[in-house]
């Protein structure tokens, strides 16, 4: 049984030499790999495999598939409409098209791009407006789903201890932004955890962006935009929120109409434009295109009367909530679904770092779309109807 070790650790080893070997000069080792607390190295997993397993396991992960992209419940009646849990695998599978043929680390780009969007509140874009305005009426802060998402990694996820992922992921995770129009992206080398710290102080103040410090952190954020833009089109057509025919003919004839043309002439133009380069880019055509695309997207779907009809009502059960979960807290309700599905599995860790106002931020953070709607029948509150 020892020499059967052995051999597959001799094994893994000339995997890895002959990975690394072939690496661009611009890829992140896997040697470059790590941590705020130390840890031994994983038989037959690279530190960033050990991320992507670790992200998959946890519970923010399998919510996913309940939470909005778009269209609010849109899985509930319409099973092949997109969720959050699509998106993240659509962006997983482009980032790693592009990082293959980059020459990156795949595994590195495979953690950031799954775990980038776990801090997503229920009900998509909206649901993240309406939880900052609670945040800001309580004092505590903006609220930003990609910040969000680094907490949960580092505060909320293994029972309020963390899961301790490397630096290179967490990094990726929190400069994900896909909703920027970046043409270019270059990586900022120099980065540390400092600036990380200093990025979440500055957003609860405003809104903002950060570089990623690794290529593969690039590439996973211009993958975001390159998974959702033409996804959104397909998901509006398909409900009859647009007609084809409606979408602006100077972007359509440089990307294409359909979501396999767009996807196809965006990955096209980035590897184009970012072969053997440390960088990631679209062309100027290229870039020009999608920016089109993006704001007919804002004015035509994420704007629809039929999605926002429900903005007020969610508003409502928004703020409803938020003071009901805090009354519960203040109250010591032990029969609080804040308590019997979040703080009694949290450590003293957690329970004592945060207030109350952001345990209840990190809850409702943490819900489908479908808990939301069940927690307002619950407590008898306006009701979301669709």
């Amino acid at each position: 049984m020892k020499i059967q070790e052995e051999r597959l650790k001799e094994l893994f080893g000339e995997t890895l030499q002959f990975e690394e070997q072939h690496f661009s000069a611009f890829a992140t080792k896997n040697s470059d790999a790590f941590r705020s607390t130390f840890e031994k190295a994983k038989n037959l997993r690279t530190s960033f495999a050990v991320d992507r397993d670790r992200i998959l396991y946890t519970g923010a992960y399998r919510r996913y598939q309940g939470k909005t992209q778009v269209i609010y419940f849109s899985n509930l009646f319409n099973e092949e409409m997109s969720n959050r849990s699509l998106h993240t695998t659509y962006v997983s599978q482009i980032s790693r098209s592009i990082g293959k043929i980059l020459r990156l680390n795949l595994e590195l780009i495979e953690a950031i791009a799954l775990g980038h969007d776990l801090g997503h509140p229920p009900f998509g874009h909206d649901g993240e407006e309406l939880l900052d305005e609670c945040c800001l009426n309580h004092n505590i802060g903006r609220f930003h789903h990609n910040v969000e998402s680094l907490h949960i990694v580092d505060h909320i996820s293994n029972k309020g201890n963390g899961i301790n992922l490397t630096f290179q992921v967490r990094d990726g995770i929190i400069s994900h932004d896909g909703e920027v129009h970046d043409e270019k992206i270059q990586p900022n080398r120099k980065k540390k955890e400092a600036d990380i710290q200093n990025f979440i102080t500055k957003m609860k103040k405003e809104d903002g962006t950060i570089t990623p410090a690794t290529l593969e952190g690039c590439v996973v954020r211009i993958s975001d935009t390159i998974a959702y833009i033409g996804q959104d089109i397909e998901d509006a057509i398909h409900l009859g929120f647009l007609t084809r025919d409606e979408l602006p003919k100077d972007a359509t004839k440089k990307l294409g109409s359909t979501n396999d043309e767009i996807v196809n002439s965006l990955v096209t133009s980035v590897i184009e434009n970012s072969y053997k380069k440390d960088y990631v880019a679209f062309d100027k055509a290229t870039s020009d295109a999608l920016y089109q695309l993006k704001k007919f997207n804002y004015k035509k779907i994420y704007t629809h009367p039929k999605i926002k009809e429900a903005k007020h009502s969610i508003r409502r059960g928004m703020i409803a909530l938020f003071d009901k979960y805090l009354s519960d807290l203040a109250k010591k309700r032990s029969d609080s679904k804040i308590f019997i599905h979040f703080l009694n599995h949290k450590s003293d860790k957690y329970c004592q770092n945060f207030c109350e106002e952001e345990k209840v931020r990190d809850f409702i953070a943490t819900m489908t779309d479908r808990y939301f709607n069940l927690e307002l029948k619950h407590y008898s509150l306006p009701e979301i109807l669709f």
